[in-house]
């Protein structure tokens, strides 16, 4: 949710804001409608000071039996109660319009951030490790797993429609242990709060980490709750409507969670496999800070996640999105991208993205900057990382010209002591 103080203070800087993005000029019918409701409040303010002025007299004049003004004064009471009436129906309606277009308008970039209006303007920051050469044909993960025959898709889609799959033997238990190594570096290792948390939340949750109102043909709903995209709306909302001692800051959580999107309007986009699925895990990390220290958090983050695809030892790149591609809650992200050797590729594992106080305007989420000065913190979620797409890697990277898969080294332990999937 935008600052409409901030708007009120500097227009210019938010239509540049939207500006980065692509979007028109939305500063001044905000601040008309603002104006509108200001004037209103004013009139609604002074009928209630003329009630109030005219309530104390009418006793008086019952006092000194002057019924006339008494009758004058009851009339003039009468009058204020409905013109404060109106008034208020007519703001909250103006209130109503105001908060959904607001809601609806993403957050602002930072300002170095690349401008540009796709993915191809997204700029790369690095690449770490090399892609492996094969001197055989490699096959795509989906090949592999059901040619090991311990990935089904036609059976999952016999019972629950396209996009799912059916993992069993080595693989169920080489995505178990993906998820394990990933809750262990990032709790052992990098000090996140291990959290079991809801996987369904009500809209209200939804509406504060910014899925709600705008997206949600993406999400699936289950009577009047909604089914988790991902960990990050249960985990931010641990803070939400709250006010936190700053000695506290930084909280850092994480979770290993199913997720379920509808990936609406991905219709002829990776249907085959594993990549983009109704439902998957991921290990998800949430930071809450004080304003002035979440970029540095940012990075860290950035780094938490990155561990892990070098405990791995997968080839990936990283790269920072330009404004056209840009979460709608996010102020800067940074992707990490997998190499993937079937696609010849590399293919996002991890978005990690700093909110900035957008969320937490949404949640109400304040801390305890100084006595009687309370200001919202800075959210920070990302990926560490999306399970099934490092599966996807494992198996394309560490496959062998028979079929079978080397289990990575850092995994051994998680396998039994397995080496190999065959």
């Amino acid at each position: 949710m935008h600052d409409i103080k901030a708007i009120r203070e500097n227009p210019d800087a938010f239509d540049k804001g939207l500006a980065m993005r692509g979007l028109e000029p939305m500063a001044k019918s905000i601040l008309d409608r603002d104006a509108i409701i200001r004037k209103g409040m004013q009139v609604q303010q002074d009928a209630e000071a003329a009630r109030n002025a005219a309530s104390k007299k009418i006793g008086q004049a019952m006092a000194k039996g002057d019924k006339e003004e008494a009758e004058r004064l009851k009339a003039e009471v009468s009058g204020a109660k409905n013109v404060i009436a109106a008034m208020g129906a007519q703001l909250d309606g103006e209130r109503a319009i105001q908060s959904d277009k607001l809601a609806g308008i993403p957050n602002l970039p930072f300002d170095d951030v690349p401008v540009g209006d796709d993915e191809d303007s997204n700029v790369e920051l690095r690449t770490v490790g090399t892609p492996r050469s094969f001197d055989f044909d490699v096959k795509d993960h989906a090949d592999l797993g059901e040619n090991l025959g311990q990935m089904d898709f036609e059976t999952a889609a016999k019972m629950s429609g396209s996009r799912f799959v059916i993992l069993s033997g080595k693989l169920a238990r080489l995505e178990r242990a993906l998820g394990d190594l990933m809750l262990d570096m990032q709790t052992e290792e990098h000090g996140f709060v291990e959290t079991s948390p809801p996987f369904m939340v009500r809209g209200d949750a939804l509406y504060g980490t910014g899925q709600l109102p705008k997206f949600e043909e993406d999400l699936y709903k289950a009577g009047e709750a909604y089914l988790i995209p991902t960990a990050e709306v249960s985990l931010t909302n641990i803070v939400r409507e709250s006010i936190i001692e700053a000695e506290t800051l930084p909280r850092r959580y994480t979770a290993r969670t199913p997720c379920f999107r509808s990936e609406a309007g991905s219709a002829g986009q990776d249907t085959k496999g594993m990549i983009r699925q109704h439902q998957f895990i991921k290990v998800e990390m949430v930071s809450i800070t004080r304003p002035e220290e979440s970029e540095a958090e940012h990075l860290r983050m950035l780094d938490c996640a990155e561990n892990v695809l070098k405990k791995l030892d997968l080839p990936y790149r990283v790269v920072e999105l330009c404004t056209g591609d840009l979460g709608f809650g996010a102020r800067r992200t940074f992707d990490i991208e997998v190499w993937l050797p079937s696609q010849d590729r590399y293919r996002e594992i991890s978005s990690i993205s700093n909110c900035g106080d957008f969320q937490a305007r949404r949640m109400n989420a304040r801390y305890k900057h100084a006595p009687k000065d309370n200001r919202f913190v800075h959210t920070l979620n990302g990926s560490g990382l999306a399970v099934g797409r490092t599966l996807v890697a494992v198996l394309e990277n560490y496959q062998n010209a028979d079929g079978s898969i080397t289990v990575p080294d850092a995994l051994v332990p998680y396998m039994g002591g397995a080496t190999i999937i065959e």
